[in-house]
């Protein structure tokens, strides 16, 4: 391999070093410390590869793997945007297509390309690949904000219809799972995590 072309993926992998201090406003399970989006991107990894086998089509795990890994490194530049924020709408963005050119242009033009296009297609959420990868996006703040009372959802006095619309995204991955999903939110309307 070339030195030129090392010499850019050792930029790129000092750049994507930044993601460790975007943090989220959602807290570890049963704590108080904010997760940041490499802690979230890593957890997203896992519960894909533990949890594929519920998709609702084949997938190619490592494809859902690459998606899940490097969707937030855009926000190293664009920053992270609160899902239930009413001011900044939680979609992609001028912004983040600026940032996904800048970093993911650090790297070999062929590599900045697949990259980009594995950003893009979770970005859209049409294959099912990207279907799966939205799911766990969407299902491990769930779990974090049941472990924390309510966490978020009672920081920011979300209520269960905003959530639940929010969440029902996983159905499009895993039904199996969103069955899951939309117990617990039942379940934390009951328990008074969740305001009805």
């Amino acid at each position: 391999m070339e030195t030129a072309t090392l010499l850019k993926q050792i930029g790129f992998i000092k750049e994507i070093d930044k993601l460790k201090y975007i943090t989220r406003k959602t807290r570890l399970f049963n704590s108080d410390r904010h997760e940041n989006d490499a802690e979230h991107s890593w957890h997203l990894a896992l519960m894909a590869i533990v949890l594929a086998g519920h998709s609702n089509k084949p997938i190619d795990v490592l494809k859902v793997v690459k998606m899940v890994l490097i969707h937030d490194i855009v926000e190293i530049d664009a920053g992270d945007t609160f899902i239930y924020d009413t001011a900044k709408n939680h979609t992609n963005t001028e912004e983040e297509l600026r940032a996904a050119k800048r970093i993911f242009g650090l790297l070999p033009a062929e590599q900045a390309s697949e990259f980009i296009s594995i950003w893009e297609e979770f970005e859209a959420g049409h294959t099912n690949e990207a279907k799966f990868a939205r799911s766990m996006d969407r299902l491990e703040p769930l779990l974090q904000n049941t472990s924390n009372n309510g966490g978020t959802w009672a920081e920011f006095n979300v209520g269960y219809q905003q959530v639940y619309d929010k969440k029902s995204v996983i159905k499009k991955g895993s039904e199996a799972i969103w069955e899951y999903a939309e117990n617990l939110l039942k379940e934390n309307v009951e328990k008074g995590i969740l305001r009805k």
